[in-house]
C-alpha cells in the first residue's frame, strides 16, 4: 500500500461548521481525491498541552470551544469513533524518538479537529484521534514529533495539521468584512510556501527570526506548529502542493498544503 500523504488544513472561524463556502468545498472535494483512510490522526492548534498528548477515548465528545456563535453551531455533534490502539501506538513511536507522550482518556474533539473533518467525512465513520501542540517545546521539537509519526503513513492512517497559515484574530476582528488581503499576511504566506518547495527545514522552524512580520503574522505559535507536525510527517522532501489559498478578513491566510510522498 502506497503511503498516504499528509495535510495542513488552515481550519478557519467555527462557523465553517454551518457556512462552508469554498473552504468546505475544498475539503469535500480533497476528501474525494484522497484514498479512504483506515484512520486520521488530527494534531489541533486548539489543545495545548505541557507534553504531546493524544486522545484514548473510544468515543470522543464534541467540543464546542468557543463562545458568542449562533445556536445551531453548538448542536453540532461530530460522533466519530476514536481508536485507542491508535493512541497507543502514537505514543510508541514517539516515545521511540526520545519524545515523551501520553493519552488522555477523556478529551474529546476541538473544533480545530472536527469542523474541516464534518465536510471531509460527513459520515463520521472513520476513527479519529486527536494529537496537541506543545508551545513552550518550540518549532524543532513539532518537526521532529511529525517526523516520529511516518510510519503510520503506510498503515492507512491519515496525519492532518490544523492550524493556520496566518492567525492574527486582533487584526481579523479589526478588518471583519475587509476583502484586500492586509501586506504583512501575503508577505508571510508567500514566504511559507517558497520555503516549503524548497524543504529549508532551518527556515521552517527558525521563522519567527527570518519570516517577514513572523510575530503578527503569528503573535502565538499554536496555529504554526501543527504545519511542522505535517510536513514532518511527509518525510524529508515531500512534493508539496497547495490545496486552498485565500484571507479571512484579509487577515487569516487560509493557504493549505498536501503534502505527498517523500522523493
Amino acid at each position: 500500500m502506497k503511503p498516504l500523504p499528509t495535510l495542513f488544513l488552515s481550519h478557519g472561524s467555527p462557523m465553517h461548521a454551518v457556512s462552508p463556502g469554498a473552504v468546505g468545498e475544498a475539503w469535500k472535494a480533497l476528501a474525494g481525491r484522497l484514498p479512504h483512510p483506515d484512520a486520521v490522526l488530527i494534531a489541533s492548534a486548539h489543545w495545548e498541552t505541557a507534553v504531546p498528548m493524544v486522545t484514548g477515548s473510544v468515543k470522543p465528545e464534541t467540543i464546542h470551544d468557543f463562545g458568542g456563535f449562533p445556536q445551531a453551531l453548538y448542536e453540532i455533534e461530530y460522533p466519530a469513533p476514536g481508536m485507542p490502539d491508535l493512541a497507543a501506538r502514537v505514543v510508541a513511536l514517539l516515545k521511540a524518538a526520545g519524545i515523551t507522550a501520553g493519552v488522555d482518556g477523556c478529551r474529546g474533539l476541538d473544533h480545530g479537529a472536527w469542523v474541516p473533518l464534518r465536510w471531509m467525512y460527513p459520515k463520521a465513520d472513520i476513527p479519529v484521534v486527536q494529537l496537541s501542540v506543545s508551545p513552550a517545546r518550540g518549532t524543532a521539537h513539532h518537526l521532529a514529533l511529525g517526523r516520529a509519526l511516518q510510519p503510520l503513513r503506510e498503515a492507512n492512517v491519515l496525519i492532518i495539521g490544523s492550524g493556520h497559515a496566518t492567525h492574527n484574530l486582533r487584526d481579523w476582528i479589526g478588518n471583519r468584512g475587509g476583502d484586500t488581503p492586509m501586506r504583512y499576511a501575503v508577505d508571510f504566506a508567500q514566504w511559507l510556501g517558497q520555503r516549503l518547495r524548497s524543504h529549508d527545514d532551518a527556515a521552517l522552524t527558525d521563522y519567527r527570526d527570518q519570516a517577514p512580520q513572523a510575530a503578527r503574522a503569528h503573535p502565538t505559535e499554536e496555529h504554526y506548529l501543527p504545519l511542522l507536525v505535517a510536513y514532518g510527517a511527509a518525510g524529508r522532501t515531500p512534493s508539496v502542493e497547495r490545496i486552498v489559498d485565500g484571507y479571512e478578513n484579509g487577515a487569516l491566510s487560509r493557504d493549505s498544503y498536501l503534502f505527498g510522498a517523500a522523493a
